[in-house]
């Protein structure tokens, strides 16, 4: 890790922060404001503190290590070439000849670095240990991001874990809640393959080996959040990439293996049978997910390297650091996606969608209802499965990342291809009805210009129009209205469920003048924000329950829900900064590069100022 900051140093990519900061609150809130800037940099403090306990961590803290494109490449690699590389070795065919062979030799070499390499002495991170009654996870310096986070929890802990047989190795990465000295919480959701593994070890009535490491090359931490299929080690990608084998060690207190150059280990055991509270937490959706039971594991040993560094990020509204994670993934993933979709093009997840709540895809349509078999195949594969909202278009359609596409998708859009489906939802999904399952929705947005032509109103006489039907609109905003289908935007102070206007007999006349309609609790949005417009409603939808097609008309219902909707958990609320917090660090000066402060605060929903 230390080389990893003496790397960013040299490409002016780490900002030092020596003002002593409180792990509570403090350095998470001011990593939250920095991975937002355009130029943002990596943040090492020096003098992390826990004001509360009176703590003078002496190991740094450093946060946004991959939060910008460059450092991405700085610390992953080209991953464009990456994913040519896969491509290369999944289209691979036997070899007609010797000669072809030969040509081939050079790429299958570079598979033997896929298996670790297991090493007898012991690791870097080893060099200090905690066991018995000295263990203390409170001596590391370990955050609490939220003002109403149930705890400090582990940020960027690379959890292994291993099947019973010890066949199946498995690395993947948690939220791990800090209960006391020696307990964590695993926020192993329903799905994962974690949970999966820890199922045969209750049927075996045995403990779990469990083991979190933090920080080492950098590779291995984002190799954490790689979504390979059930039974491939994560840890392989690393070997792939750097084309060297991952070190390994094995702990102290259990059969695992690590990596040697880790700057901590924690060690222990999880007993199957035993679940305790975790939460609540503000998580990546930008919303508290709700407490609810999980596994714990016991602590049993804690190693370190001698001048060890913590690494850790910090999850909320986006864009944050994640967004730069994700983009590895998704370049070096597509390959494998075309396995299973193979006239898929392209894809993309804007980090505003919150990844699983939002993909555009680009497909050559070769015949009809090719979009809506593609969406089939992305639901019914690995994480794909947590999509919730997926576009397709053609392959004549700009980049999915230009503003171009938004006009494209508009053009073609009608309802009758819509899609709406259910099926399983990530976990974290505060939308459902149900838990970890609700309503999804396709579009094909793949042929032909349609054939339409609205009377366009003023956004003053489209909103008396739609007065009388759906009390208590504020404000309304119509945008791209040079297409065949116009957002409308519709602010409203709900006060009972918009169910109820839907039943009414809405006059099919509106359709002359309204294509898609979005409704939003005004207290909390601004019109004219369209970033946080669209990380609002794709998090706060369940498409069953919230849309509603009426005369070729789509009304979308991205309100907050509550019992009238037929909504009986309690909705989340959002991950605001604290504002004390924020004006502290503006006291100390830790903020002066940001111009206009209040401007910056609206544009990303900081803090309850954006109300």
């Amino acid at each position: 890790m230390r080389q990893t900051i003496d790397l960013l140093k040299a490409h002016n990519e780490i900002k030092i922060i020596t003002e002593p900061l409180d792990i509570h609150l403090e350095i998470p809130h001011l990593a939250y404001l920095e991975v937002k800037k355009k130029d943002s940099k990596a943040l090492l403090f020096t003098n992390p503190i826990h004001k509360e306990k009176n703590i003078h961590f002496k190991t740094p803290v450093l946060m946004n290590l991959f939060g910008s494109f460059k450092r991405v490449e700085l610390l992953i690699g080209d991953t464009q070439k990456i994913a040519e590389d896969i491509a290369y070795l999944l289209r691979l065919k036997p070899p007609k000849d010797f000669k072809t062979a030969l040509k081939l030799l050079p790429k299958l070499l570079n598979l033997r670095f896929l298996a670790p390499k297991i090493l007898k002495e012991k690791g870097l991170c080893q060099a200090l240990i905690q066991r018995g009654n000295v263990i203390d996870l409170q001596s590391l310096p370990i955050l609490k991001t939220w003002e109403e986070d149930g705890g400090a929890f582990i940020t960027m802990g690379q959890c292994y874990t291993q099947s019973l047989d010890g066949n199946v190795k498995n690395l993947g990465m948690y939220r791990l809640q800090v209960y006391d000295k020696n307990h964590l919480g695993l926020h192993w959701q329903l799905h994962k393959d974690s949970m999966n593994l820890l199922q045969t070890y209750k049927e075996a009535k045995q403990k779990m080996p469990v083991s979190i490491a933090i920080g080492g090359d950098p590779l291995y931490t984002w190799c954490a959040t790689a979504p390979l299929p059930y039974g491939l080690f994560e840890l392989m990608l690393y070997g792939f990439i750097r084309k060297k084998k991952p070190q390994m060690v094995k702990c102290l207190s259990n059969d695992l293996y690590v990596p040697y150059d880790c700057d901590y280990v924690i060690e222990g055991f999880v007993e199957p049978d035993t679940l305790r509270d975790e939460g609540k937490f503000g998580d990546h959706t930008g919303f508290y997910t709700p407490i609810e039971p999980y596994p714990v594991l016991k602590v049993e040993a804690i190693t370190s390297k001698v001048n060890p560094i913590y690494l850790a990020t910090v999850v909320g509204k986006p864009p944050l650091e994640d967004k730069y994670l994700g983009y590895p993934t998704e370049r070096i993933f597509l390959p494998l996606l075309q396995t299973t979709t193979p006239d898929l093009i392209d894809y993309y997840m804007p980090e505003n969608g919150v990844f699983h709540n939002l993909i555009l895809a680009k497909i050559k349509a070769r015949f009809q209802g090719q979009a809506q078999q593609s969406m089939h195949a992305f639901w019914g594969v690995g994480q794909m499965s947590f999509v919730k909202h997926a576009l397709f278009v053609g392959e004549d359609a700009p980049s999915l990342k230009e503003e171009a596409i938004i006009p494209y998708i508009l053009n073609r859009f009608k309802v009758e291809n819509c899609l709406i489906t259910e099926g399983i939802c990530d976990v974290l999904d505060h939308a459902c009805s149900e838990y970890a399952y609700g309503g999804k929705l396709g579009i094909d947005c793949t042929g032909e210009e349609v054939q339409k032509s609205l009377e366009i109103l003023s956004d003053k006489s489209l909103q008396e129009l739609l007065n009388p039907l759906f009390k208590n609109i504020k404000h309304l905003k119509q945008f791209y209205t040079s297409t065949k289908n116009p957002i409308t935007l519709i602010s409203i102070d709900k006060k009972t469920s918009l169910q109820t206007a839907f039943k009414k007999n809405i006059p099919k006349i509106l359709n002359q003048h309204l294509s898609i309609g979005i409704f939003l609790d005004y207290q909390k949005n601004d019109l004219d924000n369209l970033y946080m417009i669209l990380w609002r409603v794709v998090n706060n939808i369940d498409a069953k329950r919230d849309i509603k097609i009426i005369h070729s008309m789509i009304f979308i219902d991205a309100t907050d829900k509550n019992s009238k909707d037929g909504y009986t958990k309690e909705w989340p609320k959002e991950t605001d900064c604290s504002q004390k917090v924020l004006k502290s660090l503006q006291k100390k000066g830790l903020l002066e590069d940001i111009k206009d402060l209040e401007a910056f605060y609206k544009k990303f929903h900081i803090d309850k100022s954006y109300a």
